[in-house]
């Protein structure tokens, strides 16, 4: 038994001994292939840095190599440019020596020049100057005048086509006016009532309504005469109807003279309302509407206003329709133009400025306010809608039968358009024609020529415009003729 254990145990020693020779063989061959593992890495990396120093140093090189070529070539360019430049300079040395060479022969020939025509350089500059202003300036009026006679034509042509077709669409009649009203009597035996017991009941009359009863041998009839045409109809419409009552006394006379008062202002207002109806003008002022009515009752060279602003307005609508504007406020302006006229008895300044200020008081718009302030060319015209006003002002007003004036005035008119045209320098004649509606001027041909014909024709009419008032509008003509005679002996 002991003999087994110890032939056990013997094995066991045996094999154990065996396992550790294994396991000591085994470390040390691990041992060996690890370090040859190592070995080979380090080969690698070595062969890995010195082929990445061989691509640098190649790298270095091929970059070597380019900077050299690009330096070369940069050589090249700079020496070009080099060599433009000196070709340069000496083109600018070439070109002052040809501009020094220029300017000395310049200076001889300027010499030469003023020797042979006896001037100095600032001389023949100064004549060359002059004549060239004088060819500039008329070649200028030439153009002008042409240009103006174009735009003549064509709007005069377009201008009356515009106005016939308006005057042909309105027919509206014209009455002109006085400053006396003539009462027809049944006999002459009432002059003596209407005069009355010395003289009290034509006295009281004129005191009640402000006219003068003016009774002469003029067989059954009586006349009132007053400026103010409001007053005159009052005491017309009294007078008529104290004749037709019979009853004359002081007493009566006030009586009748306020109900003929009372029933003017209602026709009045009856009378602007009628006229804003028929002419399509609405949202007037109440005040503005009675002012109309007053036109009724006011006259302008004989002319009814309140039918001649109707008529305006009727042809600045139809003319702002015909040029595509704005109808209803030109018939507005039209109406409205000359408010101001039935305020000159009794406050100071021109129909334009209280025509304005009236219209401004009762609210009325910028534009036609503008339509009266500028019918007249007070101020500048802002729209063509007031353009239009003053065309449509000046058909009604110049037309033939629509004004007259006294033969004072009339002769006193024709006498200053012939001394305003005679001022000008240059005039031999001047002749007022056509009832003062053209001025002829005959100029002297050496004075003034074409050009100066045309520029003084303006100023003759802007001196007119100013200087002068008159209605409708004035032509002014200039003669020049120049005459060449002769004898054949």
């Amino acid at each position: 038994m002991f003999a087994i254990i110890a032939a056990v145990l013997g094995g066991g020693i045996v094999a154990g001994t065996a396992l550790y020779i294994l396991d000591h063989r085994l470390r040390a061959r691990a041992a060996r292939a690890a370090e040859d593992a190592a070995r080979a890495l380090d080969e690698t990396r070595q062969r890995i840095a010195l082929a990445a120093k061989e691509e640098v140093v190649a790298a270095r090189e091929q970059l070597q190599q380019q900077l050299t070529r690009r330096e070369q070539t940069l050589d090249q360019k700079l020496s070009a440019v080099e060599q433009h430049d000196q070709e340069l300079k000496r083109r600018e040395q070439q070109l002052e020596q040809n501009t020094r060479a220029l300017g000395q022969r310049e200076h001889e020939i300027v010499a030469r020049l003023e020797q042979v025509a006896g001037l100095t350089a600032h001389d023949a500059k100064q004549e060359l100057i002059h004549r060239l202003e004088d060819a500039a300036r008329d070649d200028a009026a030439a153009s002008v005048r042409d240009i103006k006679e174009q735009a003549k034509k064509n709007a005069d042509r377009e201008a009356k086509k515009i106005v016939a077709l308006a005057i042909q669409r309105i027919a509206a009649e014209q009455t002109a006016e006085s400053s006396v009203s003539a009462i027809p009597l049944p006999s002459d035996e009432l002059k003596g009532r209407i005069i009355g017991r010395e003289g009290r009941n034509i006295r009281a009359f004129e005191a009640a309504t402000g006219v003068d009863v003016i009774i002469d041998d003029t067989p059954d009839t009586v006349v009132v005469s007053c400026f103010d045409p409001v007053r005159r109809e009052v005491g017309r419409l009294a007078l008529e109807r104290l004749i037709a009552d019979g009853r004359i006394h002081p007493g009566r006379i006030e009586d009748v003279v306020k109900k003929a008062q009372a029933d003017v202002d209602a026709g009045i207002v009856e009378a602007g309302e009628q006229a804003v109806y028929d002419t399509g003008v609405r949202g007037l002022h109440p005040e503005l509407v009675k002012l109309v009515g007053r036109m009724k009752y006011r006259t302008s060279y004989g002319q009814n206003i309140l039918e001649h602003s109707k008529e305006v307005a009727w042809l600045s609508g139809i003319m702002a329709a015909e040029l595509k504007l704005d109808i209803l406020l030109a018939k507005r302006g039209g109406l409205l133009h000359d408010i101001g006229k039935t305020l000159t008895h009794e406050h100071d300044g021109t129909h334009v400025q209280l025509g304005v200020e009236v219209a401004t008081k009762y609210g009325e718009q910028p534009m036609v306010i503008n339509c009266i302030a500028a019918h007249h060319d007070d101020v500048p015209h802002e729209t063509a809608v007031s353009v239009v006003v003053q065309a449509a002002d000046a058909i009604s007003g110049s037309r033939p039968g629509a004004r007259r004036e006294a033969f004072e005035t009339y002769v006193k008119r024709l006498t200053q358009l012939e001394e305003i045209a005679a001022e000008f320098k240059g005039v031999e004649k001047v002749f007022a024609i056509q009832a003062g509606r053209e001025v002829r001027v005959v100029v002297t041909p050496d004075a003034v020529d074409d050009a100066g014909a045309a520029k003084l024709t303006e100023q003759i009419a802007r001196k007119i415009e100013r200087d002068l008032q008159y209605p409708g509008q004035i032509r002014v003509v200039v003669i020049r003729e120049t005459r060449a005679v002769d004898f054949a002996r």
